[in-house]
C-alpha cells in the first residue's frame, strides 16, 4: 500500500496529535513537520498556552445566605501529558467547573457570610489543592485559582448597607456628643475663670477706694486749716461727689432716657 509524504505546520504553543491506523502514535512540537498520509493522520491539535476559566457558583453560608462566588481558574496542558490532555477528557472546562462548583459548596456552607469574606483567600487554596490532585492525571496544570468576587442578594447587601449606615451614625453621634462635652467643660472653665477674674478686678477696685477714701480722711482730719471736720463729714463729701459723677455719666449717654423721681415723694 502507497501512501504520500504530507506537511503539517504546527503554531508556536501549540501540540499536533498524530494517529496510527486510528491509534495514538506521537505528538508534533511546532513547526513544519513531516508525516506519510493516510498511515499517520493528524487527530488534532491542543493549545499549550495558560488558559482562563471563570466559574459562576451559587452557594448558600452557615447563615442560610445565598451568595454568588465567582472563581477564576487559570490553567495550561502540559506538553509531556498531551496524549492525557487529548484523550481522557472530552470536555476540560465542564470538569474544571464541576470541581469547583464541588469545592465551594463543601467550603462555604461552614461559614457565616462575615467569615465567608474573610476565607476567600483559604477557599482559592483548597480550590486548587482539590483541582490539581484531580486535573494532573488528565494532563493539566492549575497554575492559579482565585476567588474574584463574592455577591450576596441585593436584599442582604441592603442590611448589611444599613447596618453599616448607623454603625457610622452612632460613631459619629458619640463623637458629636464628646465633642459638645468638651465645647461646655471648656466654655464653664471660661467662664468661671472670667467671674474669678472679675471678682478680683472688682475687690482691687473697692479696696483701692478705700485706700483713697482713707487718705481722704486722713489728710482732712490732719489740715489745721480745716476745723471741726469729722471722718463721717468727708465720706458723706466723697459719696455726694461719686453721686453726681454718676448723674453726669448717666446723662451723657447717647438716647438717655433715663427720669429721676425724688425717693421722698
Amino acid at each position: 500500500m502507497s501512501g504520500c509524504a504530507c506537511v503539517e505546520c504546527v503554531q508556536q504553543s501549540d501540540a499536533a496529535v498524530v494517529e496510527r491506523w486510528g491509534r495514538f502514535s506521537h505528538t508534533l512540537g511546532p513547526g513544519i513537520n513531516w508525516f506519510l498520509w493516510p498511515m499517520y493522520q493528524i487527530a488534532g491539535t491542543l493549545t499549550l498556552r495558560v488558559q482562563q476559566l471563570e466559574v459562576r457558583c451559587e452557594t448558600k453560608t452557615l447563615d442560610n445566605v445565598f451568595i454568588e462566588v465567582i472563581v477564576t481558574i487559570q490553567y495550561n496542558v502540559l506538553q509531556e501529558r498531551v496524549k492525557e490532555a487529548f484523550y481522557e477528557l472530552t470536555d476540560p472546562r465542564r470538569q474544571i467547573t464541576a470541581y469547583v462548583y464541588d469545592v465551594v459548596r463543601s467550603t462555604l456552607p461552614r461559614n457565616t457570610l462575615d467569615q465567608a469574606f474573610e476565607s476567600k483567600e483559604a477557599i482559592a487554596v483548597a480550590i486548587k489543592k482539590s483541582l490539581s490532585q484531580t486535573m494532573h492525571r488528565f494532563g493539566f496544570l492549575i497554575v492559579n485559582a482565585l476567588v474574584t468576587d463574592m455577591t450576596p442578594d441585593s436584599r442582604v447587601r441592603a442590611a448589611m448597607n444599613e447596618i453599616n449606615t448607623s454603625k457610622r451614625l452612632k460613631e459619629a453621634s458619640a463623637e458629636k456628643a464628646e465633642g459638645d462635652k468638651v465645647l461646655v467643660v471648656k466654655a464653664a472653665e471660661a467662664e468661671a475663670e472670667s467671674k474669678y477674674l472679675s471678682g478680683v478686678g472688682v475687690a482691687r477696685q473697692r479696696k483701692a477706694i478705700v485706700d483713697g477714701l482713707k487718705g481722704s480722711i486722713q489728710e482732712f482730719t490732719g489740715n489745721e486749716k480745716i476745723s471741726g471736720t469729722t471722718p463721717k463729714d468727708v465720706v458723706d463729701l466723697l459719696l455726694i461727689t461719686q453721686y453726681f459723677d454718676m448723674l453726669r455719666d448717666v446723662g451723657s449717654r447717647h438716647n438717655c432716657a433715663t427720669v429721676f423721681i425724688d425717693s421722698d415723694e
